[in-house]
């Protein structure tokens, strides 16, 4: 899959990885541009890097709808548990682009190269979630595509293309975050209703972005320091500033703190405040 392109530097690897809009190529250009940066056979940046792309590359299916368009189905029919695994399926996709293009977006930024370790670690892992959850949707007759999606999780970074700290408030310590509040029930309940190899996806999917919040919180909190900012003030003005709504309870304060991201910086953020 990967023997008919060349990654002549990590940005163009990521950029690569954001343009595919095939996603076999799409997730073979993010694992093979990860093998090579853990490598070190790539140098960060290039004059000859292409330009990123305003929106990633995306096959004609499955058709993007608004968020409040999309049906809620419940999970104790097999649709319903087919319709779950979609949504997954496209948040994971989402997840990939976006780690990716953090990469290629903020390569010019005065931060270590271990930055850029972390997040081609969380692209790696975003692409293994994205085919498993996809394989499953094989195994029960369907196939990503095949419903659709909104694109509530892009959109909702396009604000922060300009800054990466606001970027590292929205995508992992709110979007990413919100995957810890809300993964184990519903792995619980897909456990409870039989599906023992969808649940088994959502364990690995759950154990994984605990990592990738700590990995939005460490760097958050380095670029705060870098400031001199105090990061739950500075995470809230941020989120103020470029995410609309408030943030939904109920928290897992347990998984959120363990990544780094404690009570003080979100809680404030709740319309139920401190409740």
């Amino acid at each position: 899959m990967t023997d008919d392109f060349t990654i002549d530097s990590l940005r163009a690897g990521a950029i690569a990885g954001v343009a595919e809009a095939d996603l076999d190529r799409k997730m073979a250009l993010t694992r093979e541009t990860h093998r090579l940066w853990a490598a070190r056979s790539l140098s960060l940046r290039s004059p000859l890097d292409p330009q990123l792309p305003v929106r990633p590359g995306r096959p004609e299916k499955p058709a993007l709808v608004p968020p409040n368009k999309m049906k809620k189905r419940s999970l104790h029919t097999a649709h319903g548990r087919i319709a779950l695994l979609h949504a997954i399926c496209h948040i994971e996709l989402n997840a990939v682009d976006l780690a990716l293009d953090i990469v290629a977006r903020f390569a010019d930024q005065l931060v270590p190269r271990s930055f850029f370790d972390g997040w081609m670690m969380v692209a790696f892992e975003e692409a293994k979630h994205f085919l498993m959850v996809r394989d499953r949707l094989r195994q029960l007759g369907a196939d990503y595509g095949d419903l659709p999606a909104h694109d509530g999780l892009w959109e909702a970074a396009h604000s922060t293309r300009n800054s990466l700290t606001a970027r590292l408030a929205v995508v992992p310590l709110i979007l990413e975050a919100r995957g810890l509040d809300v993964t184990p029930s519903m792995r619980d309940n897909l456990r409870e209703l039989g599906d023992e190899e969808s649940a088994k996806v959502f364990d690995v999917i759950y154990e994984d972005e605990k990592g990738h919040v700590a990995v939005g919180a460490k760097w958050f909190r380095f670029l705060c320091a870098r400031e001199k900012k105090d990061p739950a003030a500075a995470f809230q003005s941020l989120v103020r500033e470029n995410f609309r709504g408030g943030l939904k309870p109920p928290f897992n304060d347990l998984a959120r703190a363990a990544a780094g991201l404690t009570p003080s910086f979100y809680r404030t953020l709740s319309p139920l405040g401190n409740a």
